[in-house]
């Protein structure tokens, strides 16, 4: 029997954070750096519950180690790779620490992820910057241009505009969205922890819902013309943006990346010309409940914590894990021990010390539930 672990990772920030603050935020005390939590820190439990199982002679079954550093970019090599060393990666299972869990008391596993489609666009005007106070008025200003353009693709509902998009999209069962609200979720708190007045998002769906089940499209990043210090009066040639839209099952990147890319262009007016360049994309995935590597998982994590854990949803996207399925024909285990708290992908992410040693804790119990029940 082979298992197969994977597990990624990203630069370094500076943390910020105050002493007091870092203790109020994790008061047993937590790793702060850029990937402590997403994904550095997860990565390197398994190397120290390996390194303990070894030491132990507790390790029940052969383990085969990816471990790969382009997550964030795409993973464009991982995919070449992997079709062409399938014999070599061949297993059982796929075992991935890439997510995160509800709370320290609250253990989850994540069933499901979202895909992504992740695109830059370019939108020009003149063939040079000008003087606002001369061409002002009489030509088209590309970050005017291109900010109604991106307001453009929500409707009053929050409602994705592009059309298609939603053909693909399968409505997720009643019981199953009852059971997606039941988990432990405060909105008062939720709101107080990312100092915001009120939530926002897609008409008839829950916050949980719309961070899980639904797709989205957002700008991650916006900028053109002077953006120094002081005041410069430039009218200017280029605007350009970063836009991604995080997938449900059944939507594919590839298409979703073509109907983006097909309406953008059609709402720009004469007055500018439209570039959409696509970066990268991964697809979405659901993994069974029912099966025998989830219930070794469940079993595990109610062995160290005392409670069974929560079947959950996750918002984000590891496209390997639906790259794992369709080259290897294995399904993936995604045992997370991070906190959504933990701002990944901001400065001062942050891994706790408690997380850290539960899942060097808990991650042998799976091997060794698993193996048992196979």
């Amino acid at each position: 029997m082979h298992i197969t672990i994977t597990a990624s990772w990203s630069v370094l920030d500076r943390p910020r954070l105050t002493a007091k603050s870092k203790t109020e935020i994790h008061p047993e005390g937590a790793i702060f750096a850029r990937g402590a939590c997403d994904d550095k820190g997860q990565m390197y439990m398994h190397i120290k519950a390996f390194e303990n199982m070894i030491k132990n002679d507790a390790l029940p079954c052969n383990v085969k180690f990816m471990i790969e550093g382009e997550e964030e970019v795409g993973s464009s090599n991982l995919g070449i790779f992997v079709a062409a060393n399938k014999e070599r990666l061949a297993a059982d299972v796929v075992l991935i620490s890439d997510t995160s869990m509800i709370a320290n008391d609250v253990p989850s596993i994540s069933v499901g992820l979202r895909g992504l489609s992740y695109v830059e666009v370019e939108v020009t005007g003149p063939n040079r910057d000008l003087h606002s106070g001369v061409y002002g008025g009489a030509v088209a200003n590309p970050i005017n241009i291109l900010s109604k353009m991106i307001a453009s693709m929500h409707d009053e509902n929050n409602h994705i505009t592009i059309p298609g998009f939603y053909d693909a999209v399968l409505d997720v069962p009643t019981e199953e969205r009852k059971a997606m609200n039941e988990a432990p979720f405060n909105l008062e708190d939720y709101k107080k922890d990312l100092n915001v007045g009120d939530v926002r998002g897609e008409e008839g769906f829950t916050t949980l819902e719309r961070t899980s089940i639904r797709p989205t499209l957002d700008v991650n990043g916006i900028w053109g013309g002077y953006i120094g210090e002081g005041a410069k009066t430039v009218l200017p040639s280029k605007a350009y943006a970063k836009i991604s839209m995080r997938l449900v099952p059944n939507q594919t990147s590839d298409e979703i990346t073509e109907l983006f890319k097909n309406h953008f262009e059609s709402i720009a007016p004469a007055s500018v010309k439209v570039t959409v360049t696509p970066h990268h994309g991964g697809e979405p995935a659901v993994t069974p409940t029912d099966t025998v590597e989830y219930k070794a998982a469940a079993r595990a994590y109610e062995t160290t914590f005392g409670i069974e854990p929560i079947p959950q949803r996750g918002g984000g996207s590891i496209p390997i894990v639906a790259l794992f399925e369709k080259e290897l024909g294995i399904k993936t285990i995604m045992m997370g021990f991070g906190l959504d708290s933990d701002a990944i992908h901001s400065p001062d992410e942050s891994y706790g010390v408690f997380n850290y040693l539960k899942g060097i804790e808990t991650i042998p119990y799976f091997y060794k539930y698993y193996a048992e029940m196979k």
